[in-house]
């Protein structure tokens, strides 16, 4: 049901949330998948690595925190653009999920305040340019 790759991104904390609860609800049940995952995190403690793991432990496979930030502001060529997408909503990375979120949430902040700043400026500037005399 679960591969040893579901098993080594549930050890990471690399997959969607109800994924870990599922695998979670798994091993409760079977002791076969129980000691399938000790064999594993045994072969971790040993210093056993696969490449597959290595790219996975390391986020090889992450956009960069700018591209997210591009890919939220909707200018990421095509292609990049589909790839980010594909790795947030299909693969469900934790990592880049929180990233993005953490990047909303300081945009939405900077906008709040950076909108009423920038109006007291373009007002600031337009003093004494604007005529009483309705524009005469």
């Amino acid at each position: 049901m679960f591969s040893d790759a579901d098993l080594h991104a549930y050890l990471d904390e690399a997959i969607a949330p109800e994924r870990i609860a599922a695998i979670e609800a798994a091993l409760r049940a079977d002791d076969e998948l129980r000691e399938r995952l000790a064999t594993l995190v045994a072969g971790r403690d040993a210093g056993l690595h696969s490449l597959g793991e290595v790219w996975r432990r390391n986020r090889l496979t992450c956009p960069s925190r700018e591209q997210l930030g591009s890919h939220l502001l909707g200018v990421l060529p095509e292609g990049l653009g589909d790839y980010v997408t594909f790795h947030l909503e299909v693969v469900g990375c934790r990592w880049c999920t929180a990233s993005v979120d953490d990047l909303r949430e300081r945009h939405e902040r900077a906008e709040d305040v950076e909108t009423p700043r920038r109006r007291g400026k373009y007002f600031e500037s337009s003093v004494g340019r604007l005529s009483s005399e309705g524009g005469k």
